[in-house]
């Protein structure tokens, strides 16, 4: 679909002085005023107030809004069409009258604001006023045809504007999930809470290896569906307009393994039968209602035999995708592409859980945009019904509004002129910077083309040495620079350009934690000691200040404000560079650590750079396999003890070794121990802490060579089971002192 704004002015000049052209200002007078069919409803009442509005806004003439027209008045007419698809819209001439029709929902709506951005000039590029453009005359070619269907039924792009922008929402035609779902998600514990229940009664939850756990719901306990039901009857009560309820699984593992679930699971291919049995059931009870589940982790599989009732949606996730490649092309979207085609010959109502952002580094640099219209294509040629695309939600995050417009228009027409739609926006967003920005996205497209893994639960360190490359990175800042300068004096424009600039000073940031005492790090050389780099502090104070003000409110997903971020840099700072005699020694690993955070291999330990809270870099992690390792110091050296500091993380299963043991050696071949640790598993307990581990060299003297393992535990502790799940264990540095 060509934007409408273009048919309009070929149709224009086509048809110079045609007839039927509606001439609504002249002069800044108007003989039209607008009327209101008896049947338009509220939406046909709000879609008349933003004609009046934007008319006015425009051109500086207020048109009356009336009851509906008589025959040969003229008028810029609102009419509702009960027969067309829901939110469909039609703009045509009639007579004298200009007519907009929608049809269920907010059809008449949308129709309203396409009048206005595509007749009037008006743009609403983010979740600030729109942009009216200044005319005597208005005036509209006679013979504009256009009919606009939207292509998903479900249509949300979770991202900073359509979250908190209400007419941002309508402009650009998305839905909230706040707005149809009485109950969104993962909606178990909501429905069965584990904090009124499973004291009392543990066997409405799941039995995970012989124990009851409050993770998930027993679905073949009778006593759990009628608490599912009466809870939702409640709830319908309460939200009687509510279109959607989700009947999902909690954001957890632990699906239930009792002998009446796993008979089901094993006749269906996994814990997805159990559920959709479940969702089945319920749906059985309310037929005039709809309800979605997740089809997501444990879940994902289609069913071999159920079929999702027809009041039942279900909504694929498609979280494990690496977003590099288009989803019918990407090779990790090939489970993905097959569970989609698994579901929907079970069911043609599914919805699809799309994401659109790194979800560990909101700021980051991450270069997606390519590939937001083949996945709208593909997603529309599968007969998807409705897409949830999530981005950053009520943060801000890298081009957040350039995504969320592109997004929302691919949403509704996956097949529009995505090449016309970014210049668009570039130019009326970005003013005279809007050349420099586009070679700056070129480049990013160019540059991450060569990226096989860009991956939603990544971070800009893993980059370091690909597309987010100190050459690479210079590019980007120059023509950023270039951005600057072309708008300089326009504030509005300049803050614009700087919250792009924002994104690469956050991967500057994150860079220098991992380069840490080497080039581009923190630190710097200063006679025979280290300083912090000269102009950082600076850095990290208008980073914090930019980021506040640009509406960044965590860093990443359940992360850092941007105060406390400056916080972690504050101590960082003060700490200051911890002297270590293996800086920089060769490293032997006996042990494979974990392909996926390759931080900087063996040399990560003695790097002379210490890990953080976030054990996706300067850790060497080891999932399932022990850490055994040789260091060589290259020659005797005198000190007096050895550290080793590991991270402990529950959330990401990765917790203290369960055994620690360091030798020194002078000639590699015959060592003497220093000592051995042994733990045990801690209890429950999500606290992110580095432990570090000290081992005296008793008596001083000299060794040349360190042997270090530490041992990974052989399974992992009930509270935090998962089956087809390993520990993981990761140490930063080899501190000898």
């Amino acid at each position: 679909m060509k934007p409408l704004l273009s048919i309009c002015c070929l149709l224009a000049a086509s048809f110079p002085g045609h007839c039927g052209d509606i001439t609504l200002v002249a002069g800044g007078r108007s003989d039209y005023h607008i009327s209101l069919a008896p049947d338009a409803g509220a939406h046909g009442k709000k879609a008349a107030a933003v004609l009046m509005r934007y008319v006015e806004a425009v051109s500086g003439v207020k048109l009356a809004v009336k009851e509906e027209a008589a025959a040969g008045e003229k008028s810029l007419r609102v009419t509702y069409d009960k027969n067309m698809q829901p939110e469909r819209f039609r703009i045509n001439v009639e007579g004298t009258s200009l007519v907009i029709t929608g049809g269920p929902g907010k059809g008449v709506l949308y129709g309203a604001y396409a009048f206005v951005e595509q007749l009037l000039g008006c743009r609403k590029w983010d979740g600030g006023p729109a942009y009216t453009p200044s005319k005597n005359t208005v005036v509209v070619p006679g013979n504009v045809r256009v009919n606009e269907a939207p292509a998903f039924r479900y249509r949300e792009v979770y991202m900073p504007a359509a979250c908190t922008d209400a007419e941002y929402l309508d402009w650009h035609r998305l839905h909230r999930f706040e707005d149809l779902w009485g109950l969104w998600g993962h909606s178990f514990n909501k429905l069965v809470p584990a904090g009124t229940y499973f004291k009392q009664h543990p066997e409405y939850f799941s039995l995970v290896n012989g124990t009851r756990k409050a993770t998930q719901l027993c679905l073949s306990n009778e006593a759990v569906f009628d608490i599912t039901v009466a809870a939702l009857k409640q709830r319908m009560t309460e939200q009687p307009d509510a279109l959607y309820w989700s009947i999902s699984p909690n954001d957890d593992v632990g699906y239930c393994e009792c002998d009446r679930c796993a008979a089901v699971d094993k006749r269906e291919g996994g814990p997805q039968g159990s559920l959709v049995q479940f969702v089945n059931k319920v749906a059985a009870r309310f037929p005039d209602k709809i309800f979605t589940t997740l089809a997501y982790t444990y879940s994902a599989q289609p069913t071999l035999h159920l079929r999702p009732a027809p009041n039942v949606y279900v909504m694929l996730s498609n979280i494990e995708v690496y977003r590099s490649r288009p989803l019918d092309r990407e090779s990790s979207a090939a489970a993905f592409r097959s569970r989609l085609n698994g579901w929907y010959a079970k069911t043609p109502n599914i919805f699809i859980w799309d994401y659109c952002t790194q979800f560990t580094n909101y700021l980051t640099i991450f270069p997606n945009i390519a590939t937001l219209q083949p996945n709208m294509q593909f997603l529309k040629k599968q007969q998807v019904a409705g897409v949830f695309e999530q981005g950053s939600g009520y943060t801000y995050s890298e081009l957040a509004e350039l995504k969320g417009h592109l997004a929302a228009r691919l949403l509704w027409s996956p097949d529009a002129d995505v090449e016309q739609l970014k210049s668009e926006f570039l130019t009326g967003y970005y003013g005279r910077a809007a050349g420099p920005i586009i070679e700056y996205l070129a480049l990013l497209d160019q540059a991450a083309a060569l990226q096989p893994k860009l991956d939603i639960y990544g971070n800009p360190v893993n980059e370091y040495n690909t597309f987010l490359s100190p050459m690479h990175m210079d590019k980007y800042s120059q023509l950023l620079d270039k951005a600057e300068a072309a708008v300089e004096g326009n504030a509005t424009l300049h803050e614009r350009v700087e919250r792009i600039r924002l994104t690469q000073e956050y991967v500057y940031l994150q860079q220098a934690r991992f380069y840490g005492i080497e080039q581009h790090g923190i630190f710097e050389r200063q006679g025979n000691g280290w300083i912090v780099r000269p102009g950082l502090a600076d850095r990290i104070r208008r980073f914090t200040a930019n980021s506040k003000a640009a509406g960044v409110k965590e860093l990443s997903e359940g992360g850092p404000s941007p105060d406390a971020y400056a916080k972690e840099w504050e101590k960082i700072l003060a700490d200051g560079v911890r002297s270590n005699k293996a800086l920089r020694a060769t490293v032997h690993l006996q042990s494979a650590p974990a392909p996926e955070y390759p931080a900087k291999g063996p040399q990560t330990l003695t790097d002379g750079n210490p890990g953080y809270t976030d054990f996706s870099y300067n850790w060497l992690c080891f999932y399932g396999e022990p850490l055994s390792a040789v260091v060589d110091l290259g020659k005797p050296v005198a000190f007096t003890n050895v550290s080793l500091t590991f991270l402990e993380d529950a959330r990401h299963w990765i917790f203290r070794p369960s055994k620690m043991q360091v030798w020194v050696s002078d000639d590699g071949k015959n060592y003497r121990s220093l000592g051995v640790v042994n733990n045990v598993m801690p209890e429950e307990d999500y606290t992110v802490q580095r432990l570090q581990y000290r081992f005296d060299h008793k008596g001083g003297g000299s060794a040349r060579y360190l042997k270090l393992t530490a041992d990974n535990w052989p399974q992992l502790p009930e509270w935090r089971f998962r089956a087809h799940k390993k520990a993981m264990i990761a140490c930063d540095e080899v501190w000898v002192e």
